[in-house]
């Protein structure tokens, strides 16, 4: 799954108070080796500003000409990039990624509603999970190429519609329960159906200095981090700027604080045994997939035997010593090893 919609977020607001237009890119179709994958996303204004990537870099030039006139013309746009061999080099783009991608660019702007963007950003901020679908091929002069189906909820805005069929219906239920795109043939029109990817919610017990990096680097992948600690001088806002929230609680009343079972991870790392073993002790009862905790591994057999039977629950969640074994022993070092680890198990489990 590819619809990250959070990068797109700022130039969507400053073009949409502005009341311009933008031209959206939609990578429906990949062959062979490219940066992104099906789904991805990227908004261009009239401007050539634009954000999101397609790839490294090297295409959003080339794909800002054709959103200038998906722009200007409102009629939607398939672009297609071959970059394997000898077809690469009369481009003059010299890539040499042997890859093939299709993008599919429509026009979002006052008269629909700026959908699908208005639907997707109020999904995002409510952290619903939901899904669209875009038309790309069609035989239907009433049916055009970016002509959109939005779930029940949305279907009030403006804007070319989709076919509502039991097919497509279905696909979109499908896809914003499983995260993953499809797409629907039908008999005028092939139809690609895209869910929004939400960002992980990750859990960090203990708010010291070394989490600081950590935290710097989630944000970097967009997770929304959630930062809690017992201390005071610990549990202050000012200190993580990147993070969703940082709260002041004491480890027994965790639970009833958070729901626990809204994060996809959760670290350990408050360097206080007695706060630790609570803090295991709530994360055992939750069904929270991956638990790291920050220490030695005599320290984690410690705390395992001080939970007893609590500590069943956490055979095959926890992960201690924290981290991939990637070398160095700074913040920062550590901190990457954590984050690393992190993403790979969110990332195995999508």
């Amino acid at each position: 799954m590819e619809a990250n919609l959070d990068p797109l977020l700022p130039l969507f607001e400053r073009e949409r108070a502005a009341g311009h237009a933008l031209a959206l890119g939609v990578l429906v179709r990949t062959e062979g080796s490219t940066y992104r994958k099906p789904g991805a996303l990227i908004l261009i204004a009239r401007n050539g500003d634009y954000a999101g990537l397609i790839s490294g870099g090297c295409l959003e030039g080339d794909l800002r000409e054709h959103a200038r006139a998906v722009i200007d013309s409102g009629t939607a746009r398939t672009v297609n990039y071959d970059t394997r061999g000898a077809d690469d080099l009369v481009w003059g783009l010299g890539l040499g990624c042997e890859g093939v991608m299709q993008i599919l660019l429509l026009r979002a702007d006052p008269a629909n509603g700026w959908q699908p963007l208005t639907h997707l950003a109020a999904a995002l901020a409510a952290r619903d999970a939901t899904a669209i679908a875009v038309v790309v091929e069609s035989s239907r002069a009433d049916l055009p190429p970016g002509s959109l189906e939005l779930p029940a909820n949305a279907r009030s805005a403006g804007g070319s519609r989709a076919p509502a069929t039991p097919a497509v219906q279905a696909a979109l239920a499908r896809a914003s329960a499983q995260g993953q795109t499809c797409w629907v043939e039908e008999s005028s029109a092939n139809v690609f159906v895209l869910p929004l990817s939400l960002p992980p919610r990750v859990l960090l017990l203990g708010a010291g200095p070394d989490t600081v990096p950590v935290v710097d680097f989630a944000a970097r992948l967009n997770w929304k981090m959630t930062l809690v600690d017992h201390r005071a001088a610990y549990a202050v806002a000012g200190h993580f700027p990147r993070a969703e929230q940082v709260l002041l609680v004491r480890p027994e009343e965790l639970s009833a604080a958070l729901d626990l079972n809204g994060f996809c991870a959760a670290l350990v790392m408050s360097h206080h045994l007695p706060s630790d073993l609570l803090y295991l002790r709530a994360l055992a009862a939750s069904s929270i997939g991956y638990v790291g905790l920050l220490g030695p591994a005599a320290r984690r057999e410690r705390l395992l035997a001080d939970l007893g039977a609590d500590a069943q629950p956490l055979r095959g969640r926890l992960h201690a010593p924290v981290g991939l074994t990637l070398g160095g022993r700074s913040p920062e070092s550590v901190a990457l090893a954590i984050v690393a680890q992190v993403h790979a198990f969110i990332f195995s489990v999508l």
